[in-house]
């Protein structure tokens, strides 16, 4: 009896002992179901691709880096992500990657990891010159992703004020129909009138692209400003010009016209981008 006892008391102890583990082990799991199975589900984060460009927007903790081909990636950043310059480490946390720090036109290389279906920057590269340089623009390319589908009759206003320079030489950089492909001959002509305005003192460059009648006025709008930044970053990226005195683009789609738009080689002529080398009507000639 004592032998069926003991053993009925250890059964009983197993027994309860093994109950009570699940009990305990769910009690010290305090977060949701869903938190759960997103950490079952999510997979350790990957190297993602290298990026080299310049910043071309910021929207929170989000910016977008331009190509020299005019490819544009939108990298997030959190507060992993370091920011070195060439001459040591700037030590620049999340909470102050802001506008005074990671701005328009800084010439960057990125450093990526997988997140899901998106890229975090997990180190972002410049140079101090090109920080200092940074540091000096002003709206010299738009802040927010979705700036650049302003109404025509808003961007003529900018135009306007083309009046407080005087225009020292205009070059126009042709594409095909609905493309922003750079031609060889138009890559050229680009760094051929980023080399004469740099000759100039005190010279700007103004970027204003413009399409044919073809489409309607939304495709057309949204085409121009592609054409338009796609010249601006070839211009600084492989010409060496300088973002900050790079004046905002500007698209003007089917507006100003140089030939009719009623023959082919009319249509030829007004898809294009203006490159306009202007200098301030007050420092002309200083």
């Amino acid at each position: 009896m004592s032998a069926i006892s003991k053993s009925s008391s250890v059964l009983f102890l197993l027994t309860a002992f093994t109950t009570a583990v699940p009990t305990i082990s769910f009690a010290q799991q305090t977060a949701p179901a869903a938190d759960l199975a997103v950490k079952m589900t999510t997979s350790p984060p990957s190297r993602g691709p290298d990026l080299k460009g310049i910043i071309s927007a910021r929207s929170g903790d989000q910016i977008q880096i331009s190509a020299a081909d005019g490819t544009k990636t939108v990298v997030g950043i959190n507060a992993d992500t370091k920011v070195r310059a060439s001459k040591g480490f700037l030590s620049l946390g999340r909470s102050t990657l802001a506008a005074n720090s990671l701005l328009n036109g800084l010439p960057v290389t990125v450093r990526t990891m997988h997140a899901g279906d998106a890229l975090v920057a997990d180190q972002i590269n410049l140079r101090n010159n090109d920080y200092k340089i940074a540091s000096m623009i002003r709206n010299g390319t738009d802040q927010g992703f979705d700036e650049q589908t302003a109404s025509t009759g808003a961007l003529r206003g900018r135009v306007a004020d083309i009046g407080q320079y005087n225009i020292k030489g205009t070059t126009n950089v042709n594409f095909d129909t609905g493309k922003t492909v750079l031609s060889a001959q138009g890559r050229a002509d680009l760094c051929a009138a980023a080399a004469k305005a740099d000759s100039m003192k005190n010279a700007f460059i103004l970027v204003v692209g413009y399409t044919d009648s073809t489409g309607g006025e939304d495709y057309n709008q949204r085409l121009s400003e592609k054409r338009a930044n796609r010249v601006v970053n070839y211009v600084q990226q492989a010409c060496g010009w300088k973002p900050y005195r790079m004046l905002s683009p500007t698209g003007m789609a089917k507006a100003d016209p140089l030939a009719s738009n009623d023959s082919v080689e009319g249509k030829a002529q007004n898809r294009r981008v203006a490159v306009n080398i202007l200098v301030s009507k007050g420092l002309d000639g200083l």
